[in-house]
């Protein structure tokens, strides 16, 4: 059986992520960073969800997005209130997961052609 790699239409793809790092197409990542179909953005200086303001999530927004996808990490944590509602008020979604599903959920957005933004929060 012939096996062939089809490339997204987009420039960065996912190919995994943990609580420690992640492979955006071949380079491998073990800081903060935000994603979007066509832009990588390293060293995002986010360190941990829970305490997440909306201020931080400024270069997330100038990317436009209509949904954020956010990776806490190897485990599950939410964003304060006050940034979820925030979101809202800006007519912008926000969903909170693990790395890895977060991983997953932006490669089926961006194959979508969704304007999908993600935030990936490392070292934990």
């Amino acid at each position: 059986m012939q096996l062939t790699l089809e490339r997204p239409d987009h420039e960065f793809f996912l190919r995994g992520a943990d609580g420690r790092a992640a492979l955006v197409n071949d380079r491998r990542l073990e800081r903060s960073f935000i994603l979007a179909p066509n832009t990588l953005i390293q060293d995002w200086p986010v360190a941990d969800v829970r305490v997440l303001a909306l201020a931080d999530l400024e270069p997330l927004f100038a990317l436009q997005p209509e949904l954020i996808v956010l990776g806490c990490g190897a485990t599950q944590a939410f964003p304060p209130a006050a940034t979820l509602a925030a979101c809202l008020g800006r007519k912008v979604g926000l969903e909170s997961m693990t790395n890895a599903a977060a991983a997953r959920t932006f490669n089926v957005l961006a194959g979508e052609g969704r304007r999908v933004v993600a935030g990936f929060v490392l070292g934990a």
